[in-house]
């Protein structure tokens, strides 16, 4: 990325020198999006992360007729679910298709809602909390043969599993760079060959009209070459982040009440949602936090009214219990020494936590 931050910062839609320079390396950086995905280049519009690509292909019901229904899946990232309910405010409608108590969708409930011909569906490939994954060739294939739009939110599945677009049958993907060690603030639309897709932002027709702005060169670069990293190291990554995990769930075996979320269904290979019933998720991340251990709060994206996560309370899980969730997730230079520190110091604060519970309740 450095090169294009300094001497070769050329815009990219100059014909000068510096901006065929800049050109070419947003060209090789679309390719190299492509291959890891199993498209052409053709087929994929750079946007500034998943959320625009998201909205992006959510709106594409507004560009195809003044009213319809969008279905989507009650586990969607907030920039799937927030657009599909701001489509309510023009005149759209919207159904949630329920999920099991592993956070799988329904199959009977999403052939019914799509039989009743919805403009648009919508279904993440990877849960961004319970890291759950979903079949989305055979969801594509159900929306397909009932003339609907199929679409799927891709982001947390990108370079940790093998996402094929072709094999998907969808008719647009969602890709973000920071989830394969890109930089932030970049990602990517993927659309089938001939789909017409509107764009959101209009002006100098960047993108082949598919989205105008000036193109953030660097960070376009930078996704490329993570791309090209992640589809060379996916299955070492993969591997390595699994055993990892293992090993965590292994280790939380010896820890009283743990509850694993989604334990049973077919996961992402680095990712565990878990509870330990009583303490507070929040808190708890911030008294691992206080020892160097940086994992996440299962509420990221609360339920105004409980604080809860939406994907836990989608699954049935009591919104007490929900409350007391943390994501853990691994990296490629996680270790095994990672794994022990964490056990160790989550064995310490439920002690601690438990302990001045009973103490203010005494």
């Amino acid at each position: 990325m450095l090169p294009f931050l300094k001497a070769d910062y050329g815009n990219a839609s100059s014909v000068h020198q510096r901006g065929r320079i800049a050109r070419h390396g947003i060209e090789a950086a679309r390719e190299a999006v492509a291959n890891i995905v199993n498209a052409h280049p053709s087929q994929v519009i750079f946007t500034s992360g998943g959320t625009e690509a998201n909205n992006q292909a959510l709106n594409v019901m507004r560009s195809r007729a003044a009213s319809g229904r969008c279905v989507v899946s009650a586990i969607e990232h907030a920039s799937v679910l927030d657009v599909a309910k701001q489509l309510l405010q023009y005149g759209y409608e919207l159904n949630q298709c329920g999920v099991d108590v592993q956070g799988q969708v329904i199959k009977e409930h999403f052939v019914e809602l799509v039989a009743t011909k919805p403009l648009l569906a919508s279904v993440m490939m990877a849960n961004n909390e319970t890291g759950g994954l979903q079949p989305i060739a055979e969801l594509s294939a159900i929306a397909r043969d009932a003339g609907v739009i199929f679409h799927t939110d891709a982001v947390q599945a990108l370079g940790k599993i093998d996402v094929d677009f072709a094999a998907t049958g969808a008719h647009m993907m969602s890709l973000s760079a920071h989830k394969l060690y890109g930089p932030k603030g970049v990602g990517a639309l993927i659309v089938e060959p001939g789909f017409d897709v509107a764009p959101l932002l209009v002006g100098g027709g960047q993108e082949k009209g598919r989205r105008s702005g000036t193109e953030n060169v660097a960070a376009i670069v930078g996704f490329g070459m993570a791309a090209m990293l992640a589809q060379q190291e996916r299955t070492p990554r993969a591997v390595h982040t699994q055993a990892l995990r293992d090993h965590l769930e292994q280790g939380l075996r010896a820890l009283p009440d743990i509850i694993v979320f989604g334990q049973k269904a077919a996961r992402l290979p680095n990712t565990l949602f878990m509870a330990v019933p009583g303490i507070d998720g929040e808190t708890l991340l911030m008294e691992l936090d206080r020892v160097g251990l940086e994992v996440s709060s299962g509420s990221a994206c609360d339920s105004e009214k409980t604080g809860a996560s939406h994907v836990l309370l989608a699954m049935g899980v009591d919104p007490e219990l929900a409350r007391c969730a943390i994501r853990i997730s691994f990296g490629k230079d996680n270790t095994v020494a990672d794994v022990d520190a964490l056990l160790e110091a989550l064995q310490q604060q439920i002690h601690t936590l438990r302990s001045l519970s009973s103490m203010a309740w005494a």
